[in-house]
């Protein structure tokens, strides 16, 4: 079977958990946060949880961990400072690394930042039939992976691990 099959037999909605990874945003300032909220919501997917938590790898284990989701989208904390911690702490949980997104997130995202990409550590994976997204803060970065990789799979990509 193909991929537009397995798309067809995809679900229409699912549920996410939005996590906004920042020492400095909150609900009123988050603008990336509200914008992955949107999006999901325009395509009819549920938002089960959305927390904003500091640069701080236990805080975000703690997170994930209260949010009951199929795919956790994260944003904030993918660069290369020493407080960009979002990356590695997803990278303990996950059990498969999904490479092409960060590739492919990197590649659109060159188009439009230029060199600047390289800085990014976007990835996505999979842990125990849930889907992780981590995503840079920016609410450009933010609204690219969303339109352009995320939005298009996500219900192929439930489907995938729960078969």
């Amino acid at each position: 079977m193909g991929h537009k099959e397995h798309k067809n037999k995809a679900p229409d909605h699912v549920r996410c958990g939005v996590i906004t990874v920042s020492d400095t945003r909150d609900v009123d300032s988050d603008e990336s946060g509200k914008k992955i909220r949107e999006m999901l919501m325009e395509e009819k997917h549920e938002i089960v949880g959305y927390e904003i938590v500091k640069d701080d790898p236990r805080g975000i284990k703690k997170v994930i961990e209260s949010i009951d989701a199929e795919v956790y989208i994260l944003n904030g904390g993918t660069g290369i400072s020493d407080r960009d911690v979002t990356s590695d702490v997803i990278k303990e949980i996950i059990d498969k690394e999904l490479p092409g997104f960060g590739e492919a997130f990197r590649r659109l995202s060159f188009q439009e930042i230029g060199s600047a990409s390289i800085l990014s550590r976007a990835l996505a994976g999979i842990s125990d039939g849930e889907i992780y997204f981590v995503l840079p803060g920016s609410t450009s970065g933010v609204i690219l992976a969303m339109k352009e990789l995320i939005l298009p799979e996500i219900g192929h990509m439930v489907y995938e691990v729960n078969k």
